[in-house]
């Protein structure tokens, strides 16, 4: 395990990523960080001798980390992915983010020696959890946080599934945040990343998923087709 570590706690409204004393109160060593271009080299210089970058920020916010990861000689960086692969996302991608330029930025660091992986891990449970992902701080800029953004709303019992061009209801793979922790946590472990790191902790299709929450909740569904 990597013997020390800095926890980067996230605030989205603005340059400054303010301290989280119950992070600190936890043991955890927090930085505040602004992530502004004039402000690179002071990133770069708190990213000293620090092995692994795990981002959790995207848009520029990532780019100025990768750079500043990158200047400070930083081992390995995984960026804020934590969804399925890269290479199944629709081109273009309305709810990018800035993911396809953090790839793209580090795939040029990896010829300078920085490794980097991409954590793939589906969809998480918490995203159908009452009050949805952001109800747990998670996906607050993602545009897709919030409880019912995604085939179900399990407050307003209600359900969607989208249906392929071939007639089939279409699969997704489900982790939860715990588990996607301890599986970043063990990669540390390892001497060389490769491209991907993937996990799952249930795949199945969306009828089934709705089918699963309409028994237990007496949800309703609203069929869509997508091709």
């Amino acid at each position: 395990m990597v013997s020390s570590s800095i926890l980067t706690a996230i605030s989205a409204k603005s340059g400054y990523h303010s301290p989280k004393p119950h992070l600190t109160a936890e043991g955890y060593q927090v930085v505040v960080v602004n992530y502004a271009n004039t402000h690179r080299q002071e990133l770069a210089f708190k990213l000293a001798g620090v092995n692994t970058v795990v981002s959790v920020v995207s848009g520029p916010p990532q780019i100025a980390l990768i750079d500043a990861a990158a200047q400070a000689g930083v081992r390995r960086f995984a960026p804020a992915e934590f969804e399925g692969p890269a290479a199944l996302r629709p081109q273009p991608d309305a709810l990018d983010r800035g993911k396809r330029s953090a790839l793209e930025r580090l795939q040029q660091y990896q010829t300078r020696g920085m490794q980097y992986t991409s954590f793939v891990c589906g969809i998480l449970y918490e995203r159908f959890s009452p009050g949805g992902m952001m109800a747990r701080d998670i996906g607050l800029r993602s545009g897709i946080g919030a409880e019912g953004d995604y085939l179900l709303h399990i407050t307003q019992k209600q359900a969607q599934i989208p249906y392929g061009a071939n007639g089939q209801p279409g699969t997704i793979c489900m982790t939860s945040t715990e588990d996607v922790g301890k599986f970043v946590a063990a990669a540390l472990d390892l001497q060389q990343w490769p491209r991907e790191l993937r996990m799952r902790g249930d795949r199945m299709d969306v009828l089934r998923l709705a089918n699963v929450a309409e028994a237990v909740r007496g949800m309703t569904r609203c069929t869509s087709r997508w091709s």
